[in-house]
Order: structure tokens, then C-alpha cells, then sequence
């Protein structure tokens, strides 16, 4: 590289500069490089997937016609990593590179997220899980759109360990906060008594199948009868996974991108040029609350949920 070039005045007074084209067009040209989509080992799902998924729907028909459960009182919930700050997955690498790997894309800058949906078209509260022991680690009750999220039902709870996944009690306040409460709302309107049966879907994790938690299932909430996801089958027999968290993501990845480009028209009206995008979790935490009650609000209709 020549630095020089970049103080060169032209025949027409003009100076050199790296735009986008330049840049993109060097790249290509010197480095043989090409946007690529970040890469690794994919998730690999059964050979006998199709049989294991007919046995999972033939164990559910039997519990639903046995029990008489209605499509209000089946719902399917789905865990999965929700993070801070949201991305594309692309950077510049090698055309044809078989293997693209992004710097930071294992960072751990993420919470935990409960979806949970009923065969009827619901979809229920959300539950947020935050790396932490207090409820300091959890969103502020001055973040915006935080009052809305309690009057919708969302709980926000701190993991009292040293990750933001779910655990045996995380999973045991979930039941009490959110399901139950749903279950027996439900069980209310169709003018049903509350020992009627429900039925309960989760994915087959640790957790969710330890003895620990089905005997406190059991003891606790005798009324809902579980049923697991198979295992690997998650992308063709978790319907939350396939037909709810896609969007969901897609709706807080629209909210995260106002509040950056916020962000940046905010320091260019102060005559500030320099823009760092705020990378401190506890802001993006609080920001968090208003993307997941936009999005819940997106997502709440009964055609997009039974589709």
C-alpha cells in the first residue's frame, strides 16, 4: 500500500479516496475475496427423522383423544438464544472458502427466550433469561416498553448461574407464571374444571427430561401431561423453532437496527462525527424489553401462529 496516495492531489484538484466501490472492487480484485455467509458444522437431523416425528404425533393424538384435551389447552414451547446485537452472519473472505469463520460470532452477548404457542393460535407471554444472581442483571423497570411487557405477562429472571440458559428453577417458574396461569385462563373460558388434562411440548434438553424435573411436573401439576420434541428433529418437529422463532428474530433484529440508526442521527444532529455503536450490555439489555414486546405484538395473531 502506498499512504501517500491518499494526500496526491489530482489534475482537477481532486484527492484520492477509498470509497465503498473501490474498497469492495480491490478486495475482489487483489485479495480474491467475496461476502460470505459465516459457516460451521451444521445441526444433522435424523436419517429416520420422518418415522421418529410420526411416532411423537401418534403418542400426542393418543394423549389428546384419551383425555380430551382441546387445541387451547396444547401448546408447544421452544427455548433459544436471543442475541444483544443482531447481525447478518457475513464478512469478507475467500471466494469458494468451504469453511467461513466470524470473529466474535461465539461471544456469549445473549439471553435466554421461552416461546410458547397453543394449537389454537395463542401465543403466550414470553419468558426472558439473563446471565446473573439478582434481579440486577435483568432489564430495568424504566426501560422502554418495559410496563407493556408486564401487562402482556412477560417475566424476566435472572439464570442465578454462571450462563443465560435455563434450569431446573427457571423451568419450574415458567410453569407456575406462565403456563399454569394460561392453562387454567383457558380451562375457565370453555367452562372446563381445572382438573382437566393439558398437554405440554417441549424439546427433549437435559433438562426438560431429567428425572428431577418430570417427578416435580408430576407431583406438582398432575394435570399436564409432556411430550418431547425428538431428539435432532428440532428443525422439522419443533413448530416454534420452524414457524415462530424465524420471525420473531427477524422483528427484534428490525427494532435493534432503529435504535442503532437512532443512535447514530442522535450524534450527528449534536455536530458529533465520531460514532461507536454501544456495545454495554446493560444498555442493550434494557433496550431488549421494547424489541421483544414489538415483536410479541407482531407476532400475536392467530392466522401467523397456525400457519
Amino acid at each position: 500500500m502506498k499512504p501517500e496516495l491518499l494526500q496526491k492531489c489530482f489534475n482537477d484538484g481532486s484527492k484520492f479516496r477509498a470509497s465503498e466501490s473501490f474498497v469492495r472492487a480491490w478486495l475482489h480484485d487483489a485479495l480474491a475475496w467475496s461476502p460470505r455467509k459465516g459457516t460451521r458444522a451444521s445441526h444433522k437431523t435424523p436419517e429416520n427423522w420422518k418415522e421418529l416425528c410420526d411416532r411423537a404425533a401418534l403418542r400426542k393424538a393418543y394423549i389428546i383423544k384419551e383425555h380430551d384435551i382441546p387445541p387451547e389447552l396444547y401448546v408447544n414451547s421452544d427455548q433459544t438464544q436471543f442475541l444483544y446485537a443482531p447481525g447478518d452472519k457475513m464478512t469478507w473472505a475467500d471466494t469458494g472458502a468451504k469453511q467461513v469463520e466470524l470473529q466474535g460470532e461465539d461471544e456469549k452477548r445473549a439471553f435466554t427466550l421461552m416461546v410458547s404457542v397453543s394449537a389454537d393460535g395463542a401465543l403466550l407471554p414470553f419468558q426472558a433469561i439473563y446471565v446473573g444472581g439478582t434481579d440486577r442483571s435483568c432489564p430495568a423497570m424504566s426501560s422502554p416498553g418495559y410496563e407493556e411487557a408486564m401487562e402482556l405477562g412477560f417475566i424476566f429472571e435472572p439464570s442465578e448461574t454462571k450462563t443465560y440458559w435455563s434450569n431446573q428453577q427457571r423451568m419450574r417458574s415458567f410453569v407456575d407464571k406462565i403456563l399454569v396461569p394460561y392453562y387454567d385462563k383457558c380451562k375457565i373460558a370453555l367452562g372446563l374444571p381445572l382438573s382437566q388434562h393439558s398437554l405440554w411440548e417441549i424439546d427433549v434438553w437435559a433438562v426438560h427430561r431429567s428425572r428431577e424435573f418430570r417427578d416435580w411436573m408430576r407431583e406438582k401439576h398432575p394435570t399436564i401431561k409432556f411430550t418431547y420434541v425428538p431428539p435432532g428433529c428440532t428443525g422439522v418437529g419443533q413448530a416454534c423453532d420452524v414457524g415462530i422463532q424465524r420471525p420473531l428474530k427477524l422483528s427484534a433484529k428490525k427494532s435493534y437496527h432503529e435504535d442503532v440508526v437512532k443512535e447514530v442521527m442522535d450524534h450527528l444532529k449534536g455536530g458529533n462525527c465520531t460514532y461507536v455503536p454501544e456495545k454495554r450490555v446493560s444498555v442493550l439489555r434494557d433496550r431488549s424489553v421494547r424489541w421483544l414486546v414489538t415483536a410479541h405484538r407482531s407476532l400475536n395473531r392467530k392466522e401467523l401462529v397456525k400457519r
